[in-house]
C-alpha cells in the first residue's frame, strides 16, 4: 500500500508559510498552499485553475469555484467552496496578479506559464522539504483539510462531497486519526 501524504498540524503549516514568506514568489506559493489546505483542492485542480474560475466579472472573488470535468481527477464537475479566510488570501493574490486574458492560469511559473499538475506536485514537494516538513507532499493540504474537518465533527458524507469523492471509503482513508481526536471522543461518553 502506498504511503499516505503527511497530515500537517497548524504548527507545520505555519512552518511552511514562514519558509515561503522568505523566498521568491511568496504570495503565489502561499496562496497555492492555502488553496489545498483551506479548500481541499487537488494539486491538478490548482494547476488547472483559471483566473475566471476564481474572479467574477466585477473583479470579486467567487464564493464557489465551479470546476469543469477537464479540471478534476475523476472528470466530474464539482463545486469548491471558498471560506472567508481563503477569500482574503485570494484577494491579496489577484491584486498583484491580473492577467490580460481572464482564461489564463491563475497560478504561473517563473516563465509566466501555467503549472502542469506534475510540475506543481514537484514544486510543493520542494517547498515542504525546504521548510523541514518530512513526508509533506502535494496531497498534504488536501489530507489535512479533510482530517481537520473530521476532527471538528463534520460528517463523512459532507466531507465526501467537499472532497469530490465518489465513495465514502475513499474519504475515510484520508482521515488521519490522532490521539487528540480519541481523547475528545471518549470524553463524549
Amino acid at each position: 500500500m502506498p504511503k499516505q501524504a503527511k497530515t500537517l498540524t497548524a504548527q507545520n503549516l505555519r512552518q511552511v508559510l514562514d519558509y515561503v514568506a522568505q523566498h521568491k514568489h511568496a504570495l503565489r506559493n502561499r496562496t497555492m498552499l492555502l488553496v489545498t489546505h483551506w479548500a481541499g483542492m487537488r494539486v491538478g485542480e490548482v494547476a488547472y485553475l483559471r483566473y475566471a474560475d476564481v474572479v467574477d466579472e466585477q473583479g470579486k472573488i467567487r464564493d464557489e469555484i465551479q470546476l469543469e470535468p477537464t479540471q478534476t481527477k475523476g472528470r466530474h464537475a464539482r463545486t469548491v467552496f471558498v471560506n472567508a479566510k481563503l477569500k482574503r488570501e485570494l484577494e491579496a493574490y489577484v491584486r498583484i496578479h491580473k492577467p490580460t486574458n481572464i482564461n489564463s492560469p491563475l497560478f504561473y511559473t517563473q516563465k509566466r506559464e501555467g503549472f502542469t499538475p506534475n510540475t506543481l506536485a514537484q514544486h510543493f514537494h520542494y517547498l515542504y522539504k525546504r521548510a523541514g516538513i518530512a513526508g509533506g507532499s502535494s496531497h498534504s493540504g488536501r489530507r489535512s483539510f479533510i482530517t481537520n474537518l473530521a476532527a471538528k465533527g463534520v460528517g463523512v458524507r459532507v466531507l465526501m462531497s467537499l472532497a469530490g469523492h465518489r465513495s465514502i471509503s475513499t474519504t475515510q482513508a484520508y482521515i488521519d486519526v490522532n490521539d487528540d481526536m480519541k481523547r475528545r471522543a471518549v470524553e463524549l461518553v
